[in-house]
């Protein structure tokens, strides 16, 4: 069988599959076992379980239920909410008042949550009954969550990130450190539109804000401290070697546990929750890459990837060009496939055609965060959207959507920037070699 035609039967195999509501683990094991079949019989079925196991049995994977633990000990702990609560009286004088401090407390719990729904989802629960109260426009409201949500993979640490550096074999601190700058430089474009929503639209947000003691300034500092201290450890101590992520995420967990603990508020019931949540999303993490690599297999035995390579250089395209053409790929994909599932799918076939072109591991693995985060907020399957939705239940999900829009378009920009000036993504893991 030609590479041709065993790309289009796995495509429209695997197209139907998720069409007709197969789960897409189960599309993605499905597509993989039936290629290896007709590649090979039988013969490569015992293969199926050295990759299973080979999968899973990393010391770096590891990281991934560590981080998600760390994130659900956090939400019930009570440090997120008194992180917001000192984050709102430390950014109220700003131009949108609150609706900067979302920003600002999406990014920085994303250093610690991993994950953009769960960022999403802790800072909307705090922020949305808060803000209606004192009589923010939802209008503005819905987008700084959704759209502050999206920041949880961009700024490290990223359970996608850890994904990818398992999938293209590229060092995870790296991979972290490269989203560092990309990451700020989202973070002062999306408080750039919400300072000019508010300044061009006052009634978005409430005519006063209340005026601060000194007194309650330096209380608010000291709610966002244990916070922002847990960050610098985490992110510091990745970024100069002093521990491997999965020892940083292992000590964020010792951290958030002692912190439930000094807060009286992480009883053993919450404790229990934060546990099966934390098993059932690494699960079905785990699960995504087993499939993910099942197909990659595949994908190899047919000899796609370097054959689909050789095929995009003889067109001749211009890197920009062919740049371009993946990132409209990926923004049809992001709108019915997670960014785990969707990366899975497309690095094993894309990646030889990737390296003929020169792209950048590392860099690569920036932009394709960037565009999962452009799946978060893509309708109908954008999970950030359904996150707040289940927070604003009267709000419709086209409303939330609309509200989305403005971040994806800027996401979308950060990536055509990072595509102009890549040194933005590797200046600082260039200078960490040094």
């Amino acid at each position: 069988m030609s590479w041709q035609l065993s790309l289009l039967v796995y495509s429209l195999l695997l197209g139907v599959a998720i069409l007709i509501g197969v789960p897409v683990v189960a599309a993605m094991t499905l597509v993989g076992v039936v290629g290896i079949t007709i590649l090979h019989g039988t013969l490569l079925w015992a293969s199926l379980g050295d990759i299973v196991w080979n999968t899973v049995n990393s010391f770096s994977m590891t990281a991934v239920p560590l981080f998600v633990l760390m994130g659900e000990v956090i939400l019930r702990s009570g440090a997120s909410s008194r992180f917001y609560q000192g984050i709102s009286v430390l950014f109220s004088r700003l131009p949108g008042k609150l609706a900067q401090a979302n920003i600002i407390a999406c990014a920085l719990f994303s250093a610690i949550s991993g994950s953009s729904t769960a960022t999403a989802l802790t800072i909307g629960t705090v922020a949305l009954p808060e803000m209606r109260k004192r009589g923010y426009d939802d209008a503005l409201t819905l987008g700084t969550l959704t759209g502050g949500g999206a920041l949880g993979n961009l700024i490290p640490p990223s359970i996608f990130l850890l994904v990818y550096a398992a999938v293209v074999q590229q060092s995870v601190i790296d991979l972290f450190v490269a989203t560092i700058i990309p990451g700020a430089i989202a973070v002062v474009m999306f408080m750039a539109y919400v300072a000019w929503r508010a300044i061009r639209d006052p009634s978005l947000v409430p005519a006063k804000a209340p005026r601060h003691t000194l007194k309650e300034c330096l209380f608010a500092i000291w709610q966002c401290l244990p916070m922002a201290g847990l960050i610098i450890a985490i992110v510091g101590g990745m970024y100069f070697g002093v521990v491997t992520p999965t020892e940083a995420a292992g000590f964020g967990c010792l951290i958030s546990l002692i912190l439930g603990i000094f807060y009286r508020e992480l009883t053993w019931v919450k404790f229990e929750q934060a546990l099966i949540t934390s098993v059932a999303v690494s699960s079905v993490v785990l699960l995504i890459i087993i499939a993910g690599q099942i197909l990659s297999f595949t994908v190899v035995q047919a000899g796609i990837g370097r054959a689909l390579a050789n095929y995009l250089v003889e067109l001749n395209l211009s890197p920009f060009i062919f740049f371009t053409a993946l990132f409209f790929l990926y923004l049809v994909l992001g709108t019915f496939l997670d960014g785990i599932s969707m990366m899975l799918l497309t690095v094993p076939v894309l990646y030889p055609a990737l390296r003929a072109m020169n792209f950048n591991d590392i860099w690569f693995g920036v932009i394709l965060v960037i565009q999962a985060e452009l799946a978060q907020l893509s309708p109908p399957v954008g999970l950030n959207l359904f996150a707040v939705q289940s927070i604003a239940r009267d709000v419709p999900l086209t409303t939330i959507a609309w509200a989305s829009l403005p971040y994806a378009v800027m996401l979308s920009l950060l990536s055509y920037l990072l595509y102009f000036f890549p040194e933005l993504a590797m200046w600082l893991v260039v200078s960490s070699k040094q």
